[in-house]
């Protein structure tokens, strides 16, 4: 079972970091779909059954529909990208990872261990509406990301742009 849940992490590193450094904005959206189901995955193994569900079906379903048809809506071939990102964007994943490392290392034994507890069980609406507000608002925000992305492809060109 730990193996798995470490394959899929890895899987989820590995298709997020394809989806930032791979240049063509398709293969870009299927290696964030990849990461979607990974996530999905994981959430599984965390017994999150309701994320999991809604990762695979919005997320890795409905997002990258939409993903691929603005893509293929939107597309032109003249648009040369910087170089620049796939030299930037490993040296930061290094330097995050080894400011990363010291952290934990520095923090692993300053706090304890504290047992797992259990929370107490209720509906699905009682743990949502009143446990897990906050989590709308990342729901929200992932939302209105994919509503102004969509508004910023589409929106008229001027003459010169």
């Amino acid at each position: 079972m730990q193996t798995l849940y470490l394959i899929s992490i890895l899987g989820l590193v590995f298709f997020s970091i394809l989806a930032i450094l791979i240049k063509d904005l398709l293969k870009a959206a299927l290696s964030l779909m990849g990461a979607s189901i990974f996530l999905a995955i994981i959430f599984f193994f965390m017994k999150a059954y309701y994320a999991g569900v809604f990762e695979i079906s919005v997320v890795a379903g409905l997002i990258t529909v939409l993903f691929v048809s603005t893509i293929g809506l939107t597309r032109s071939d003249d648009f040369k990208e910087s170089k620049v990102p796939t030299i930037i964007f490993p040296l930061f994943f290094i330097w995050f990872i080894i400011i990363d490392i010291l952290i934990f290392g520095a923090l692993i034994n300053r706090f304890p261990v504290m047992g797992y507890r259990v929370s107490e069980p209720g509906t699905f609406g009682e743990v949502f509406w009143h446990k897990r507000t906050f989590d709308l608002v990342g729901q929200i925000g992932i939302i209105f990301a994919g509503v102004f992305s969509v508004l910023a492809l589409f929106r008229k060109r001027d003459k010169n742009g």
